[in-house]
């Protein structure tokens, strides 16, 4: 049995078990279990909340976000705020091997705009893969509500992909709870949620969502794209 079947085996039944489990103990579980774990932090609402529970269990923990050079001010206001309210000391920028210079002479003006796949690869992709080779395991905010490709997830999971562990406390959660623990423990937040962006990405790439719109209709617009591809389809 190779490595991976075994760690296949093993992650399955920690997911059975963690299912019904909250956040916290989900969290409380992954330090214990995962040797060398690493919070990657969007400072999403969900990932503000899980910020929030991961410094209250271990202020020493390791998080890093992706500074694609090209986020919204008010995201740079947030992780300024953060890290003010937390500490948060062993918090790491991560970022592209091109600068936004760079990559315009190597492939062309606005890429984002002809070529979003291309240009998230670049910015995202490429440094996560980086990044990721470096650990044992990840936490994520992603919730199974979020979208079609994100339904099957699970709070444990063998990330093929990037070759290490997976967890995902707020898998089960809905919009709603999101809201309610950030409201009632007066974590910090983005502005931008208050004007219609339920998700938050890059400044050329997201705009406000309509009222009934999907919440990831407002990331890449205009393209057959819901996903950077970091989070790959369940």
């Amino acid at each position: 049995m190779s490595t991976t079947e075994k760690e296949l085996g093993w992650i399955e039944r920690l997911a059975d078990e963690f299912e019904e489990a909250s956040p916290e103990k989900i969290i409380e579980e992954a330090l214990k279990r995962v040797p060398n774990l690493t919070f990657a932090c969007s400072f999403g609402a969900e990932d503000m909340v899980l910020l929030d529970m991961l410094m209250n269990i271990d202020p020493e923990a390791n998080v890093f976000y992706l500074d694609t050079n090209v986020l919204f001010q008010e995201t740079y206001d947030l992780r300024d705020r953060a890290i003010e309210k937390y500490g948060i000391p062993n918090l790491r920028q991560v970022l592209p091997a091109l600068t936004l210079e760079q990559q315009e002479e190597q492939y062309g003006e606005a890429l984002w705009g002809r070529d979003p796949n291309q240009c998230c690869n670049i910015r995202k992709v490429q440094p996560l893969t980086n990044v990721l080779k470096e650990y044992d395991g990840w936490i994520t905010g992603i919730r199974r509500e979020q979208a079609p490709t994100r339904a099957n997830a699970k709070v444990f999971e063998w990330d093929g992909k990037f070759n290490l562990i997976k967890v995902n406390p707020l898998v089960r959660w809905t919009e709603g709870q999101v809201w309610r623990y950030i409201k009632q423990h007066e974590v910090p937040y983005n502005p931008l949620h208050d004007q219609n962006y339920p998700s938050i990405g890059c400044l050329h790439c997201t705009r406000p969502v309509k009222p009934g719109e999907d919440p990831r209709s407002g990331r890449w617009a205009g393209f057959n794209k819901t996903e950077c591809g970091l989070h790959p389809s369940a």
